[in-house]
């Protein structure tokens, strides 16, 4: 009996462990992840699936990555398994990806670890340092930690990986590029031309500037161009062209900007000369110049002259490849009326004032940036948005009606606007702290809005809730608050609008404030949604609007605060302004004509050639003009600072950042990528708690815990205490 017992009893125990072991095989074997996650920061988006399953080519993912890293890049590794294992079970048949061990030492390596070390380096990968606790010291020790995506012929590259953050994003978008980018290169007619230009007699001057290199710049170049060529298809072609040898240089080469440089006499070899650097790249009439010589002027030590770096070259024209064949939409700038520049470096390696570098780095991401001068060049009806950044010039009524006629066309509308300026001052009123103060200004735009359903009221939105500016020990040490730079919070956000959902809070700078003219937004059936807005305890700055700190004090009476929309969306049909009104003409200014001749003769001959045939003015045309657009959109900020590089991080995981790049993605239908990228985001702020609430947490964690355990002891003791006396009855009653 007992043998039969110990039989069954190894037989279960036998079963058991066969099932734990299948647990755990099929634990390995089979992917499955539960995100429980609020935003579901660790499962894949819709778009992330719908771009893998649309792969008409195969696609590669090579991960580079070292094993056995310190915590905490030991979780890279894994959560970038699940990641490209979550887009295999989306995906379909092209897409593969691999993981390649690479050891960043070179002594002790087998072949097959040097192969892989030796593999990485040719895509560019290279290792990083990265900072590891080891025996309680901190050292510093290389790793590889990037990866390549191999599309057709094409490479692309996400380098160092030392962060989850984003990763999706970053690996969606760039599948989605190099996906446009191969359909975009096989259907080009004509190849890219890239235009080396360089004086001969530059060489012999290289010495003396500090650029020996200058030499073989040409054919190195030409090396790099047929790198490239290989994986785009043979769709370059590279030309070195020496301007003294072309004696209409000037004449075939006028959208050429290029360094000219001059020099005296530098010795009996080198006489005084001229001679010219640049290269451009050209497609279709679209022209990119790319700078190969930068001039640094620095303090004492003199001007320097540094060559493009050759290493950098392949970056640089795979960019502005991506620029002339058009793989990514077009976002239009207007570039005139006193706009911040877009491209924000002089040929001469110094930095532009107020230029939108970080706008400008991060919407070139995705988007191809259009300038518009629209003084002289109407706005491309295939547009799906323009943007219109801090203007501080006055437009025309005829530039006004271009941009009427767009929004009615369906190009959606985006608007960071100023209406107030610095204050013009002379030498009494700097010493009056006059520059700091802000004066009205009027761009135009104005009218438009007031007609489509909102104004800009001429102040400044200031809250105590607010960005506050650390202040040094040697000046008295402490904080000074910004009031004209509110902190939106999580409450004053509009989270019932998808793209907005993860943001948690922002920074804004000077921004007025809007007034929306419910009644016309409902006359015209306009949508208007309020997207952030400033606290209850906010102000507006009126009447003498000054930008200096100390002479800012909030206003004693509750009565003047208020939260205040600072950020607006409109949807609808939109109708012109210029329904029922003359339609206005673009003024040229024409010179006066040239006749030979003296008297009467020449002024009747004036006469006649301004006189406008009759049978001209009997044309009429129709249907130029649209009352009533098609569904669009406007998004309204009046705070041009949004876009300066001090406001706007090139952080992509930034609140602002997130804010500014939904926006644009939501105005050109691309909500999905926006949702998308808000999934990981830094800022995310405990709700805000009274004074009474949180005294009462203090309290209970130091005095109630305690209590509560004290209570929790006295319960178990009386328990023991009742269970002993019940065995002590069931006992005597048995006795």
């Amino acid at each position: 009996m007992r043998s039969k017992e110990r039989v069954a009893t190894y037989t279960k125990f036998a079963v058991y462990l066969l099932v734990v072991v299948l647990i755990n095989v099929a634990g390995i074997t089979l992917f499955f992840r539960l995100d429980l996650t609020e935003n579901r920061a660790y499962s894949i988006s819709q778009v992330s699936k719908a771009v893998v399953e649309t792969l008409t080519e195969p696609l590669t993912i090579n991960v580079f990555f070292t094993e056995k890293l310190d915590a905490p890049y030991n979780n890279l590794e894994r959560y970038l398994r699940d990641l490209l294992e979550e887009y295999a079970l989306s995906a379909n048949r092209f897409f593969n990806y691999r993981f390649y061990n690479v050891s960043p030492d070179t002594e002790g390596m087998n072949p097959s670890a040097m192969e892989n070390q030796r593999l990485a380096e040719n895509y560019g990968i290279q290792p990083v340092q990265i900072q590891v606790i080891e025996e309680d010291e901190v050292k510093f020790v290389k790793a590889y930690m990037g990866l390549v995506i191999i599309h057709g012929d094409m490479v692309e590259r996400i380098p160092v990986i030392t962060s989850v953050d984003g990763l999706e994003y970053k690996l969606t978008t760039s599948i989605q590029k190099l996906n446009n980018k191969v359909s975009a290169l096989l259907e080009l007619q004509n190849k890219i031309q890239l235009k080396f230009y360089m004086s001969s007699v530059l060489k012999s001057v290289a010495p003396f500037m500090g650029i020996e290199t200058l030499k073989s710049y040409p054919d190195e170049l030409e090396k790099i161009v047929a790198s490239i060529n290989d994986r785009m298809y043979g769709k370059l072609e590279y030309s070195y062209i020496d301007p003294n040898n072309e004696p209409d240089f000037q004449a075939t080469t006028k959208d050429l900007k290029p360094m000219q440089l001059k020099w005296p006499a530098l010795s009996d070899d080198v006489p005084e000369g001229d001679g010219l650097i640049g290269m451009v790249m050209e497609y279709n009439g679209k022209v990119r110049n790319i700078p190969v010589l930068r001039v640094m002027r620095i303090p004492i030590i003199g001007t320097q002259y540094q060559l493009q770096d050759l290493d950098q070259m392949e970056n640089i024209i795979n960019e502005n490849v991506e620029t002339l064949i058009d793989i990514n939409e077009y976002v239009g700038y207007i570039s005139d009326h006193g706009t911040p520049s877009i491209a924000g470096y002089s040929p001469y390696g110094g930095q532009l004032p107020d230029a939108l570098n970080n706008f400008s780095s991060l919407l070139s991401q995705n988007y191809t940036i259009k300038e518009l001068n629209i003084k002289d060049d109407p706005i491309p009806s295939s547009l799906k948005s323009l943007v219109i950044a801090r203007p501080m010039e006055e437009f025309t009524d005829y530039e006004l009606y271009q941009i009427d006629q767009a929004l009615m066309r369906g190009t959606n509308l985006i608007l960071f606007l100023d209406v107030l300026k610095q204050a013009e001052g002379n030498q009494q009123n700097m010493r009056s702290n006059r520059l700091d103060e802000l004066e009205a200004f009027n761009s135009g735009l104005e009218k438009l809005l007031d007609h489509y359903g909102v104004r800009i009221r001429k102040s400044v939105v200031c809250d105590e809730s607010c960005f506050s500016q650390r202040i040094s020990p040697e000046t008295g040490g402490g904080e000074q608050p910004i009031y004209y730079a509110p902190i939106i919070r999580n409450e004053n956000i509009n989270h019932e609008l998808f793209f907005l959902k993860e943001i948690k809070g922002l920074v804004t700078l000077k921004a007025s404030p809007l007034e929306l003219d419910e009644k016309r937004l409902s006359e015209n059936r306009i949508t208007n949604h309020i997207l952030i807005s400033s606290s209850e305890k906010s102000w507006e700055m009126r009447d003498r609007i000054t930008l200096h700190p100390l002479l800012i004090r909030p206003p004693m009476s509750q009565d003047e605060r208020k939260s205040m929309p600072l950020a607006v969306l409109l949807e609808g049909e939109f109708s012109s302004y210029f329904d029922g009104k003359t339609i206005p003409e673009k003024m040229i200014e024409q010179e006066d004509p040239v006749i030979e001749g003296q008297g009467e003769e020449a002024e009747d001959a004036i006469s006649e050639d301004m006189t406008p045939d009759p049978a001209l003015q009997q044309i009429e045309g129709t249907g130029d003009f649209i009352a009533r657009g098609v569904p669009a959109k406007i998004f309204l900020m009046a705070s041009g600072d949004m876009l300066q590089d001090n406001v706007l991080s090139d952080e992509t995981n930034s609140p602002n950042t997130l804010f500014v790049l939904n926006i644009i993605d939501m105005m050109n239908n691309r909500e999905d990528i926006a949702v998308m990228r808000s999934k990981v985001q830094k800022l995310n702020p405990l709700s805000d708690t009274t004074p009474t609430v949180k005294s009462f947490i203090k309290i209970f964690n130091i005095a109630g815990l305690p209590c509560l355990a004290i209570l929790f002891g006295l319960c178990m003791m009386l328990y023991r205490h009742a269970r002993k006396k019940k065995i002590q009855t069931m006992f005597k009653e048995r006795g």
